[in-house]
């Protein structure tokens, strides 16, 4: 048994996995992970050069900031712009393009805009500052809801009237289901380890019943990668789609059951925007009426800008695996991570940024 984290990095036993794919593989594979953590992993470890040509590595929707809707950063542009308010946020989130600006020019313009670590940072900016509007920016999948969630009942248990989330929130199946329901070719999905350790498996049960494709859960090690990749391979050689974990040292079938209860103590199920893929059913999630006078954008009146997509940005198409990086004209040229053109060069789980900064 694997106990320490140089030995998920032990070159002879990722080689001894690479040979085992190899003999077994016998049919082109189109494998998808959903997790930016997993695009920036795959990349930064060199896993695609590891594999035989018969299975190709596909980056989907896995990157919260890049598949958030570019209205949301034009509504938080707008917010940021009142007088009376102070936006705290994530750093990544800070430099994604909206129509005509950006969080990070707007700061520099003057207007009152934090990098926050963590919801806990933002609910002591609104306890500091009473005169203020705090908003918070909340993006993520199943990872992040849970301490969003615990901020909104920290904020009323602390008497804070004045603290607000603008939420884009998102959960991950639906995107998974919709990728196969428009046709996109995938043999099986390397499915989000830290989601995960929150939801369970459950969430993915509908993948392998109606649609006959495997989803392994994995960690984010070289070793780990390889043995999902080896796992899907042999799902597909068997002709025998389920729901495997192979991240067993963090993710338990149940999940995070008190981590479930909160977020749907919080939150409900909404329709919502991604990009490439476009307005999802139940696949965002907003807050229950209890907390609805702590909702931005029901709370706070704002006039936002009408929301431009960039021409030539090919991110959405990327996200659905159906183009690379490198497809791209802008890629390294116009649209580099110090000068971003699209949400997916932004985020260093973005997978035009690691094709950047691992592949060149």
């Amino acid at each position: 048994m694997i106990k320490y984290i140089d030995e998920y990095r032990d070159k002879n036993l990722v080689l001894k996995i690479a040979d085992e794919i190899k003999r077994i593989s016998t049919r082109p594979l189109r494998f998808m992970e959903v997790c930016g953590g997993h695009t920036m992993a795959i990349q930064k470890f060199g896993i695609p050069s590891l594999l035989p040509d018969t299975i190709q590595l596909l980056s989907g929707p896995g990157c919260p900031v890049c598949v958030t809707d570019r209205r949301f950063i034009d509504t938080a542009i707008a917010f940021a712009r009142l007088d009376d308010t102070i936006i705290t946020t994530y750093g990544d989130l800070i430099r994604v393009p909206g129509s005509s600006s950006s969080l990070d020019a707007e700061r520099g313009k003057g207007h009152d805009i934090k990098i926050v670590y963590c919801i806990l940072d933002a609910l002591e900016i609104a306890k500091e500052n009473p005169d203020k509007k705090v908003i918070f920016l909340g993006i993520g999948f199943e990872t992040t809801t849970p301490s969003s969630a615990a901020g909104m009942v920290n904020a009323i248990n602390m008497g804070l009237e004045n603290f607000y989330l603008h939420s884009s929130h998102k959960v991950m199946p639906p995107a998974m289901t919709a990728l196969i329901d428009e046709g996109v070719k995938i043999d099986g999905y390397i499915a989000p380890g830290h989601v995960s350790t929150i939801t369970g498996t459950s969430i993915y049960n509908d993948i392998p019943s109606k649609y006959n494709l495997g989803c392994v859960i994995s960690g984010f090690e070289p070793v780990d990668l390889m043995q999902a990749i080896l796992m899907l391979t042999k799902q597909k050689e068997s002709n025998k789609a389920k729901v495997e974990i192979q991240y067993k040292r963090a993710v338990k079938e149940e999940g995070n059951i008190k981590a479930q209860k909160l977020v749907g103590e919080v939150f409900e199920a909404d329709d919502d925007w991604w990009r490439g893929l476009g307005v999802l059913k139940d696949s965002g999630l907003k807050l229950r009426e209890a907390f609805g006078h702590m909702d931005a954008e029901r709370a706070i009146p704002v006039e936002v800008e009408k929301t431009r997509e960039d021409s030539g940005c090919i991110c959405g198409e990327i996200l659905k695996g159906l183009k690379s990086p490198a497809d791209c004209k802008l890629f390294g040229k116009a649209c580099t991570p110090n000068d971003p053109v699209g949400a997916c060069m932004v985020s260093n789980e973005g997978a035009c940024h690691a094709w950047l900064r691992y592949r060149g």
